[in-house]
């Protein structure tokens, strides 16, 4: 093993994840959804944390594991939840309420994605945190980028995207998609952005200006 991956793999290892959300990826897992990893959920929280966030929106519930660590580190923070799945945001409702959030914290929308952002107000969310279809993720940031407030932050899961982005040889649509926002993301003078390699990875925008 080399030392990279014996460090990712610690890094994935250290955290200590809380219970209800443990009981959530197991359940994500169950029915075949890809939860973002614990030390991407703990870096989300952070995020969440230091932002003082108040107002949060996600695109993909699935059954709540991100939502659970955004709250988690926003304490006082609202989360508008995104899905095409309802089952999948019952679960969430539930795995909320198991971990003692309550109700007029999250508030679930279930529709297509790029039918409900353009109805989202601008500048208007703290945190923006997207780990929905891949095949969209370029139009998915570029709402997050219009609704994240100035100062407010973008976070992409699986940026990394199975490990292929970083090798060219691999052309597929969604490793190439990807590879093209990680490139305009860092030349873009609109947002200050870092790319973490945690998990699937993790790639974080903080927004400059409107």
């Amino acid at each position: 093993m080399s030392d990279k991956v014996a460090n990712w793999k610690f890094s994935e290892e250290i955290i200590v994840e809380p219970e209800a959300i443990t009981r959530a990826r197991q359940q994500s897992l169950e029915l075949g959804i890809d939860p973002v990893s614990p030390a991407v959920g703990a870096q989300a929280a952070v995020v969440a944390a230091a932002t003082g966030a108040n107002t949060m929106i996600e695109i993909g519930t699935g059954v709540g594991v991100s939502g659970l660590w955004l709250l988690m580190g926003a304490r006082n923070a609202t989360l508008t939840s995104i899905d095409t799945e309802l089952d999948h945001q019952q679960h969430a409702r539930t795995n909320f309420s198991d971990a003692g959030i309550s109700t007029n914290r999250a508030r679930f929308i279930t529709g297509r994605a790029l039918d409900v952002l353009p109805r989202m107000n601008d500048n208007s969310y703290d945190i923006v945190f997207i780990d929905a279809d891949p095949a969209q993720v370029i139009e998915y940031v570029e709402h997050g980028l219009r609704m994240a407030r100035p100062g407010g932050t973008v976070l992409v899961a699986h940026a990394l995207w199975r490990g292929r982005v970083a090798n060219p040889a691999q052309r597929d649509d969604i490793s190439t998609g990807y590879r093209t926002l990680l490139s305009e993301i860092a030349s873009s003078s609109a947002v200050i952005s870092a790319l973490s390699p945690v998990g699937d990875g993790l790639l974080q925008m903080t927004k400059i200006h409107a």
